[in-house]
């Protein structure tokens, strides 16, 4: 999705899955903590039901509407964190995963031998 979109524009616009399938409309719009990139939209799925988090990346914003790249239904079974509350690294994870989305892994930690090639160690003769 275009990073330039102000995210406050987002709100009250209507989402729709990839078969253009009415999803609901967007709630509330989350930030990325490093960047401040619009990363996640709330959707509200319909009168009386809960919110559901879809990522903004793969989105795109068509017509003035969010077009999501995927079904409607699993949309609806994303994990349910409640809104008006940040997101730990942990729950956006598990979104990710719930919508089939690679992220990066985490860095491993540091080799306490650095800059030693691996099976060359130390030589004892």
């Amino acid at each position: 999705m275009r990073t330039d979109i102000d995210p406050r524009n987002l709100i009250g616009r209507k989402a729709f899955d990839r078969n253009g399938t009415k999803i609901g409309t967007i709630d509330e719009v989350y930030l990325d903590d490093a960047t401040g990139i619009p990363e996640w939209a709330a959707i509200r799925t319909g009168f009386f039901s809960r919110d559901a988090f879809v990522p903004l990346e793969p989105s795109e914003l068509v017509d003035g509407t969010l077009r999501v790249p995927f079904d409607r239904a699993l949309v609806k079974e994303a994990p349910d964190f409640g809104v008006g509350r940040h997101l730990s690294p942990e729950q956006e994870l598990q979104l990710y995963h719930h919508y089939g989305l690679d992220v990066a892994a985490p860095p491993p930690p540091p080799d306490r031998d650095f800059g030693n090639l691996a099976g060359q160690g130390s030589e004892d003769t």
